[in-house]
């Protein structure tokens, strides 16, 4: 694995990309989205031709609260050592977490794209942005920050909502400087979590 896809499989894990454990050092990456974000999908897996091969499946839901069927898209990876040193370093028990070691991990931009692709979120009225994460714990979430103050000179809040899901919230300077660090990097199809055109103002 080279160190822009090494780089990627990092905004992955820190998004919505689950590693599941095949072996005592194996695990594959397992990549599910929308049908709506089928491009986007292919588009990751495709950063990985040694790893992804053949054509991605689709799976489909009915939620019988809601009466509503649901259309997702599956990929999953070849089993892998590479792949199983990661999931050592982010999981834990079963569940992902968030490694001390993560200010050393996340240093590419690209990272940042990818987990925003992923689990960003941009209020096009308000002008700000913001990344959900996990239930992580308040001293994995305090390594999240650091990586992102020192690494890239980010400095968002955490936004706890009523049933306890937390977000990455940006200030609309901070969204700036987000959106300006990863615009280069947003796949057409996800151009719509960007601002029109991007503002590098502060």
């Amino acid at each position: 694995m080279n160190t822009k896809q090494k780089a990627i499989l990092i905004g992955m894990i820190l998004g919505d990309a689950y590693l599941q454990k095949t072996g005592e050092k194996n695990a594959r990456i397992r990549l599910e989205q929308s049908q709506k974000q089928r491009e986007y999908l292919e588009w990751k897996a495709c950063q990985f031709p040694e790893f992804f091969q053949g054509k991605p499946t689709e799976v489909i839901r009915y939620n019988p609260i809601f009466q509503k069927t649901y259309h997702y898209v599956r990929w999953q990876s070849y089993a892998s050592p590479e792949i199983g040193k990661f999931r050592l370093l982010f999981y834990q028990q079963g569940r992902k977490c968030i490694p001390k070691e993560l200010p050393n991990l996340l240093k590419d931009p690209i990272s940042i794209a990818v987990w925003y692709m992923d689990d960003g979120y941009l209020y096009q009225r308000d002008k700000m942005a913001f990344i959900y994460l996990p239930r992580f714990t308040p001293e994995e979430v305090t390594i999240v920050l650091s990586a992102l103050q020192h690494n890239f000179g980010l400095f968002p809040t955490v936004k706890t909502k009523k049933k306890g899901n937390i977000s990455l919230a940006f200030s609309v300077s901070e969204t700036n400087k987000l959106l300006s660090l990863i615009a280069r990097y947003i796949i057409p199809s996800m151009q719509y979590k960007l601002l029109d055109p991007v503002s590098t103002e502060a």
